[in-house]
């Protein structure tokens, strides 16, 4: 048998599940993450210059600042897609999970 949180889980999953199945979802509320992966690219970018003379030269020379911005945009929405549907997934795996065990504790 389901103690109680178990059967809350079942009823806010079966309520949820579609919405936070789709990648306009997993973006939006996924993007706090994303950015966690992608500002430290900036910083270290930005800041080379205050610990490393070389570092800061090469950047000036041969990284176009679009280009920067775009990689920092992708790692973002890759991050966050990525996180969310992993998310997904292990929660699916245990509602999955839990279901079973429901069916099997209505056989006995």
């Amino acid at each position: 048998m389901l103690n109680e949180r178990e059967q809350e889980f079942i009823r806010y999953w079966e309520a949820n599940r579609l919405r936070q199945k789709q990648w306009k979802y997993q973006l939006l509320s996924g993007i706090p993450i994303g950015l966690i992966f992608a500002v430290p690219v900036l910083a270290i970018a930005f800041t080379g210059k205050l610990w490393y003379k070389r570092a800061d030269m090469a950047m000036n020379a041969q990284v176009n600042p679009l280009v920067l911005v775009l990689a920092v945009f992708v790692i973002t929405v890759f991050v966050s897609i990525f996180y969310k549907r992993h998310q997904w997934d292990m929660r699916e795996q245990q509602y999955q999970h839990l279901k079973a065990r429901e069916e099997a504790a209505q056989k006995e």
